[in-house]
């Protein structure tokens, strides 16, 4: 029987918006809110709640800062992040496999 580990998926990542953010932050090294939220088909509150999962998790790290007057939201994949991302990745594998 193959390794059937469901215990192994992290459910900070697998909510399907949780995911989105972590495969499209796993390729670019920072989004910034508004690419996050079209390319996600997302409303404002919805991605900032799964942002600050994702944060509070140690995952992502969010930047605030200023673009003129308007405030700019950026996201990064911390290291853990990335560590968590493969892991992820390869619990589903053995899932799938």
């Amino acid at each position: 029987m193959k390794d059937f580990d469901i215990g192994k998926i992290d459910d900070v990542i697998h909510g399907r918006m949780r995911l989105g953010i972590m495969a499209y932050l796993s390729d670019a090294e920072v989004a910034d809110f508004n690419e996050l939220k079209a390319l996600l088909d997302a409303t404002q509150g919805n991605l900032s709640v799964h942002l600050r999962k994702l944060e509070e998790a140690g995952y992502i790290a969010i930047e605030k800062s200023f673009s003129g007057r308007k405030p700019l939201t950026r996201a990064r994949m911390t290291p853990a992040g990335r560590k968590a991302f493969a892991t992820y990745l390869e619990a589903l594998v053995k899932l799938i496999a």
